[in-house]
């Protein structure tokens, strides 16, 4: 499956890409397990997606958790939680 990633405002930073199309091993079917293999590439990744960081996530747009499922085509975007004002 191949999906496409999308980084926002200090994770962009971080990581030094505003987005990349991902191909998928059949075992990755969900946000969280995407998040773990990015994390796996260690250094600034595993820095800026840790587990214990505040990342929000969206899957086509959409608020996503975890657990949800991913999709062949999807966009997947991580952005830091925004206050308004």
């Amino acid at each position: 499956m191949q999906i496409q990633l999308k980084f926002f405002a200090s994770l962009r930073e971080s990581v030094g890409t505003s987005q990349e199309n991902l191909i998928l091993t059949s075992d990755i079917k969900t946000v969280g397990q995407v998040r773990e293999l990015l994390q796996q590439r260690g250094g600034v990744w595993a820095e800026a997606l840790a587990q214990g960081r505040a990342v929000r996530m969206a899957c086509n747009q959409t608020m996503a958790e975890e657990s949800t499922l991913l999709s062949e085509g999807c966009e997947l975007a991580f952005f830091p939680p925004v206050t308004g004002g």
